[in-house]
């Protein structure tokens, strides 16, 4: 890896650093972003007005980025993955993983997620994530924006991404298709989550319902317990369902809800994306450590390039454990606790807040201890006043290759959509 010192780093920051401090133009075109929603969700045979307010989902202000981050966090991922590929990077995750998690069936994961805080010592890594939010919801943003006071805008690049979206998403559910079956296509899929009419990001499992309808592959909306399994067959309704997108959060179908779907998963009688396996490899957040230890991966065979990026990217991360209560406690200011099995920002202490009585409950286990790494700053304008929210920068990736990017508005601990001015976010290079 090419040396960058910090203060190139700086160089390479300061007009996005700027035009984040100083551009408070709204560039959401609401209008057309509402219309296209309406359109799709008619065009699925639903109604937009029993889901969620859209308003809610998106910022109205871009966030921008130098164009070498987006390059750093993309060759980050790259190393990320490759560390993945390691046959002793494998046991030892194997080692903590769930039974399940041995089973490969081939598919690598769809929709990974690699969440990054920027600053002045480049892309943070701060989480990876399988079934990773948001994506389609994303794409109709960043094509709803008006031109910004500055020539910054969405590059050749990223129009070229936007435009070949729908192809690379259906691209994605072919190869993961593929990788089991034979035939060219599925002929039915299931896009399956808990009661997900109730799910905040129900509204994109109606976009991603119709990408795949348009492209001849019949697509249900399915709570687990709409699923049975007999004869070899997973089937809803009595449709057979060849495929299911993914998007529980119970990762190794661990719920007596889920026990259709891991019968067929484990049968072979259904594909399923993302799977526990990849969610093992890649999101576990125990992981982290591992990803932490340049060193130790290079004994293990990664290369010194990638090494170099994980040195750089990949905050210092350990388990926590009774034994370091007393050095945990101490450090507790520069940390950041999180829940192993946690998902959605929940159950996450930023260590200099918590009290001793959460810190004791944090020591009984299934927790990681992550090097704080601040957020970025986006300074918005909300009716007439200027006030500052913290940013983060989501990849959504599949094998190692980048789909979309997209960022993340917020205020507090943890992301959130409860924040005015809030929201995704689209990214302008610089």
């Amino acid at each position: 890896m090419q040396d960058v010192t910090q203060d190139n780093q700086q160089t390479n920051n300061a007009p996005a650093d700027r035009l984040n401090r100083q551009c408070y133009c709204i560039t959401l075109d609401r209008k057309a972003l509402n219309e296209s929603l309406q359109n799709q969700f008619v065009d699925a045979g639903s109604e937009a007005s029993g889901y969620p307010d859209p308003n809610h989902f998106f910022s109205n202000t871009p966030v921008f980025v130098p164009r070498v981050d987006i390059a750093t966090m993309e060759r980050i991922v790259q190393a990320i993955e490759s560390a993945a590929e390691l046959p002793q990077y494998r046991e030892r995750v194997l080692s903590w993983a769930p039974e399940i998690a041995n089973f490969d069936p081939g598919p690598i994961g769809a929709f990974m997620g690699y969440d990054f805080h920027l600053g002045a010592n480049g892309p943070q890594l701060i989480e990876i994530n399988t079934n990773a939010g948001g994506a389609f919801l994303n794409v109709l943003l960043a094509r709803a924006q008006h031109l910004c006071c500055t020539s910054s805008q969405q590059t050749a690049a990223t129009h070229q991404a936007l435009n070949g979206f729908e192809d690379a998403v259906f691209d994605m559910f072919t190869q993961e298709w593929q990788t089991q079956q034979a035939n060219s296509i599925p002929r039915r899929l299931a896009i399956v989550d808990d009661n997900p009419k109730s799910q905040f990001m129900f509204p994109e499992f109606l976009l991603a319902q119709q990408l795949l309808q348009a492209r001849g592959i019949e697509t249900l909306i399915l709570d687990p317990s709409e699923l049975e399994y007999a004869n070899n067959a997973l089937v809803a309704y009595g449709k057979p369902i060849d495929m299911v997108y993914n998007r529980l959060v119970d990762f190794a179908f661990d719920s007596s809800s889920n026990a259709a779907l891991r019968r067929a998963y484990l049968d072979e009688a259904v594909v399923v994306t993302p799977n526990p396996r990849a969610h093992a490899f890649l999101a576990d957040k125990r992981n982290l450590a591992l990803l932490a230890e340049p060193q130790t991966l290079r004994d293990w065979g990664l290369s010194d390039a990638d090494a170099d990026f994980l040195e750089s990217a990949v905050p210092k991360t350990r388990l926590v454990s009774q034994n370091d209560a007393a050095q945990l406690w101490s450090d507790r200011s520069h940390l950041f606790f999180k829940p192993v099995a946690g998902h959605g920002s929940k159950g996450v202490y930023r260590g200099k807040k918590i009290t001793r009585g959460v810190f004791d409950n944090i020591l009984k286990g299934g927790y990681i201890a992550q090097e704080f790494v601040p957020a970025g700053e986006r300074i918005v304008k909300i009716d007439d006043t200027v006030t500052s929210r913290k940013v983060d920068i989501r990849l959504y990736t599949y094998a190692g290759k980048l789909l979309l990017t997209a960022a993340r508005v917020y205020q507090g601990q943890a992301t959130n959509f409860r924040t005015p001015g809030g929201g995704f976010a689209p990214v302008f290079q610089v």
